[in-house]
């Protein structure tokens, strides 16, 4: 068993992180994933939201694992934790856990330690998707905010629509 970690800071408020993390897929950053099934999403009594998706991906495992045919043998367990910035109002802190097995396999630890290089190379990529589902976000907003701004009328409008 393998397990990695990370940290990252986004300069979004937590609201606006954990929308995008519940939009998070489709995106152009991570092509690799082909289904989002969620299994479970529920909010306990302290309050914290919990999501339990399964995501079905075609994405690059080491040449050494698909050559041996061990790609029945893997699991990658991984857990994202999204907390308000204990200082900044404005920011969201992820931390990002994965735990990685692989069985049988008399290399199963050199196999583990090459996942992990992987997914510390796509969490990039997944912090990248995360800015892109923001930057969605924000747009399909300002556009919503401004077409509701053209449909409100005055008053005086409505009167004289009223009237005709």
């Amino acid at each position: 068993m393998k397990i990695w970690t990370s940290e990252h800071v986004f300069d979004h408020p937590w609201e606006t992180v954990t929308t995008a993390a519940i939009q998070e897929y489709p995106n152009p950053m991570n092509p690799g994933v082909v289904g989002v099934d969620v299994l479970d999403r529920h909010t306990d009594p302290s309050g914290k939201l919990h999501n339990h998706r399964l995501l079905s991906t075609e994405w690059g495992l080491p040449s050494i694992v698909k050559s041996i045919s061990f790609t029945n043998m893997v699991s990658v367990d991984e857990r994202l934790i999204y907390k308000p910035h204990p200082q900044d109002p404005e920011k969201t802190i992820l931390t990002q856990e994965a735990i990685i097995i692989v069985k049988g396999v008399s290399l199963s630890s050199y196999l583990e330690g090459l996942m992990a290089s992987t997914i510390s190379s796509n969490a990039n990529k997944g912090r990248e998707a995360m800015e892109w589902v923001i930057h969605k976000l924000n747009a399909e907003i300002e556009e919503l905010t401004a077409s509701a701004r053209g449909s409100i009328r005055t008053p005086m409008a409505a009167a004289a629509f009223v009237e005709k």
